[in-house]
């Protein structure tokens, strides 16, 4: 990431520009005819006035990068604060300072009328310049993010989190059931954002774990770090606990696997609320209904999110989805097409290891799925 001070022309979202056109020319001519008509005959559109969109802003050229914009609006830092944000609240943003004071924060104008694809501006662990004033306060400006897990919403970029180490996936070997082609989805997110995946299996006393096993061991092989926990006996909760020390961790999975379960029973202060899983469907019903960003005793902190039934990807080609499977990523170069779908080629290594055993058929059939969601 570069950055350069200047003044930038840089665009706005078109819903917050002025009309371009004056109306009404039917009830004048009605009212006063041709004679009283002095409109503009001739219109000449410049990079200026009520018509540009585009604004200059004065502040630091961002390239590379996933702070969402590009450019960073200039602040006066004698008058603002640095805070992490703990939680969005609609249009106010509860930010904290290095010395543990919260302020409620509301977002500056300039930042909700940039252009970008975000589905909103601030997202939960955003780090922020903000003005403060009593125990409120005015977000100046969003610090360029690292460790981002996007979805895709609506067309639009909804970011869960910024600026994590770590993503804690958490399923349920039982009610509800264990969903493999979601858990492969969090792992994609995860090898694209450059965020540590750790794999927590829970729930583990409620089944025989000698079936689960070949799943586990899928998983384990590609080098990916699987627990398989208890938030009700405590089976293995010391190495979550060790896991999750001195680090910025985000958790998720579909609702009901017992999120806010672990966490309670890793941070036995924290009381956050918990649901049952309905007999009817055996799907989980929500009762984290924003993300949140917990402060550990241990050292470090993780973000408690909202459970997801779905998760679209978001920024992620097709051409780009092979890369990101760990197994399947070495097969790729010995293809007979460098362009290779792997879907239907002759001559295709990674159709020939999954007929040779060599690569996992499950996950194989998850990358053709997640293929075909892409758009080319």
């Amino acid at each position: 990431m570069s950055k350069k001070k200047k003044k930038i022309r840089v665009s706005f979202r078109k819903n917050h520009q002025v009309r371009t056109r004056e109306s009404g020319f039917t009830r004048k001519f009605e009212q006063h005819g041709f004679e009283e008509d002095d409109t503009t005959r001739r219109e000449q559109i410049s990079g200026k006035g009520e018509l540009a969109k585009k604004r200059t802003v004065v502040g630091e050229e961002v390239t590379g990068g996933e702070s969402g914009f590009t450019v960073l609006p200039e602040v006066d830092l004698d008058i603002c604060l640095v805070g992490r944000v703990l939680e969005v609240r609609g249009l106010v943003s509860v930010v904290q300072t290095s010395d543990g004071k919260l302020y409620h924060c509301a977002l500056r104008r300039l930042l909700k009328t940039l252009a970008t694809d975000q589905r909103h501006v601030v997202a939960v662990g955003d780090r922020v310049q903000f003005r403060p004033y009593r125990q409120e306060g005015l977000i100046e400006r969003i610090e360029p993010r690292s460790g981002v897990l996007s979805r895709t919403s609506r067309d639009r970029q909804h970011v869960l989190v910024a600026n994590v180490e770590k993503m804690v996936i958490v399923a349920s070997a039982a009610e509800p059931d264990l969903k493999p082609h979601l858990i492969d989805r969090f792992l994609v997110a995860a090898e694209q954002a450059d965020i540590e995946p750790v794999l927590c299996i829970n729930k583990i006393d409620l089944i025989e774990p000698g079936p689960l096993q070949p799943l586990v061991g899928v998983f384990a092989q590609m080098g990916y770090k699987v627990l398989q926990v208890s938030a009700t006996s405590g089976l293995n909760l010391p190495s979550l606990r060790e896991t999750l020390c001195n680090c910025a961790s985000v958790v998720v999975g579909q609702s009901g696997v017992g999120k806010s379960s672990l966490l309670n029973a890793i941070e036995p202060d924290l009381g956050l609320r918990i649901g049952s899983v309905s007999r009817e469907t055996q799907k989980g019903r929500h009762t984290t209904t924003t993300a949140r960003l917990i402060a550990l005793s241990m050292g470090g902190f993780i973000v408690d999110t909202p459970g997801l039934r779905q998760f679209a990807l978001w920024d992620i080609t097709p051409q780009e989805v092979a890369g990101l499977f760990r197994d399947i990523r070495p097969f790729v170069s010995y293809c007979r097409f460098p362009d290779c779908t792997h879907t239907h080629e002759a001559d295709c290594a990674v159709k020939a290891s999954v007929a040779d055993g060599r690569l996992d058929a499950r996950r194989y059939e998850s990358y053709c799925h997640m293929r075909r969601d892409g758009k080319d």
